[in-house]
């Protein structure tokens, strides 16, 4: 039987190569804002480009859904990470979804600003996201802030650009990338089939 992924609608720019990457390896999925919808899925993809202010007012009516999904697999892509923490320094203090304790802040120093372009992804604790790819693989980053945890063992993967940040986070049924796995080719689309196959665990 196919699991169904909910992929959370809030005018995201990258539903659509998300979406195919998804369908092509074995996924029923639909993209939707709607609650019911997002509770009766086999799990669930927060994407994300964008502000992150505009975002959480994009879902405001889907927080006590998104927190509420149980064992269900949320993924959280780029954005879609930063959305699951406290707080965010973009744009002013702004709050999030506080699945995750932690705040986002900007990039600083003399690195260039947004971080694009391919960098490699250190395995830091036996993540499952990264299941059967070579440590330091090379994903594709699109961002200009970064997220700081209250609990460092929630980092699966941690990448250098001026600083060592979480490019990967797990936590219980939370898993998610500052990366872009769809726009990462093989290795990308390699990471998606571990969390399909986390999806297949739980259903």
């Amino acid at each position: 039987m196919k699991p169904t992924v909910a992929i959370i609608d809030f005018g995201a720019g990258n539903l659509m190569s998300i979406s195919k990457a998804l369908e092509h390896l074995g996924t029923n999925v639909v993209v939707t804002k709607d609650e019911a919808v997002i509770q009766t899925a086999d799990a669930a993809v927060l994407p994300g480009v964008g502000a992150f202010f505009d975002a959480m007012q994009e879902i405001e009516h889907l927080k006590d859904i998104i927190r509420g999904l149980g064992d269900k697999p949320l993924l959280g892509v780029c954005l879609g990470l930063q959305l699951l923490f406290s707080e965010s320094e973009e744009g002013g203090r702004n709050p999030g979804l506080d699945i995750l304790g932690g705040r986002i802040t900007r990039f600083q120093g003399d690195v260039k600003v947004p971080h694009m372009g391919w960098n490699t992804v250190e395995n830091t604790g036996g993540s499952q996201l990264l299941s059967g790819i070579e440590d330091k693989s090379y994903f594709y980053f699109v961002h200009s802030y970064y997220a700081i945890p209250e609990d460092d063992s929630i980092v699966a993967g941690r990448t250098e650009y001026g600083v060592r940040f979480p490019s990967i986070v797990e936590k219980d049924n939370i898993y998610a990338t500052q990366f872009h796995p769809e726009k990462s080719g093989n290795v990308g689309l390699k990471l998606l089939e571990n969390y399909v196959e986390i999806v297949k665990e739980t259903m």
